[in-house]
């Protein structure tokens, strides 16, 4: 039997955050906001950073973005969304600065080219579409399960919500799955510095 390759799933070495403060200021976060939908079930953002003094940075589809798909039998990939200048994205949200975020905030943006930092919820019982984005992804799991696994092409990948920093290789098709009967939360942030090259 073939031994799984987790290549596409990086372990950023010497940073690990405190899982418990990220938790509590979770919870600090959710009391002023609500995660946005966009109209799709079981999926959310809040946005952490944005355009510096742009509101709608934050709005609509910004908080998506540009992806692609394959939506059917035909497997034509085809794009959807919007696409997004992530390099602009370089201001912290001003209520985020009394929480734990901002110190990961600043943290991750001395060591990380990075776009777009938003916390992605995803429901329980439910998966993304097979898609791939622009570019690789952060993860800092916050509230996962065992039943919570990514898929990068062929190979499923459970990430434990112990303050540790994955890159996961989202320019291959991917996707991710709660199968547990929780909502996960991760912090997912767009990495512009690609470490897969």
């Amino acid at each position: 039997m073939a031994e799984m390759s987790y290549k596409d799933f990086y372990q950023v070495p010497d940073i690990k955050f405190d899982i418990f403060r990220l938790r509590k200021d979770l919870d600090k976060i959710l009391d002023r906001k609500k995660f946005k939908s966009l109209g799709i079930s079981h999926f959310g953002a809040i946005p952490l950073n944005r355009i510096p003094n742009d509101k709608i940075s934050v709005e609509g589809h910004n908080l998506r973005g540009k992806y692609w798909t394959i939506a059917d039998e035909t497997g034509k990939e085809v794009s959807r969304d919007i696409d997004i200048d992530e390099s602009k994205y370089t201001e912290l949200i001003p209520e985020f600065e009394d929480t734990y975020f901002k110190e990961v905030y600043d943290t991750l943006k001395s060591k990380f080219k990075l776009g777009r930092i938003r916390l992605l919820v995803k429901g329980p019982r439910s998966t993304l579409s097979w898609h791939k984005d622009p570019e690789p992804r952060l993860h800092i799991p916050i509230i996962t399960n065992k039943g919570c696994m990514m898929v990068i092409e062929n190979i499923a990948k459970h990430m434990p919500a112990d303050g540790t920093v994955t890159i996961t290789n989202n320019i291959k098709f991917h996707n991710f799955f709660n199968g547990g009967e929780q909502a996960r939360v991760h912090l997912v942030a767009c990495v512009l510095e690609n470490p897969f090259n």
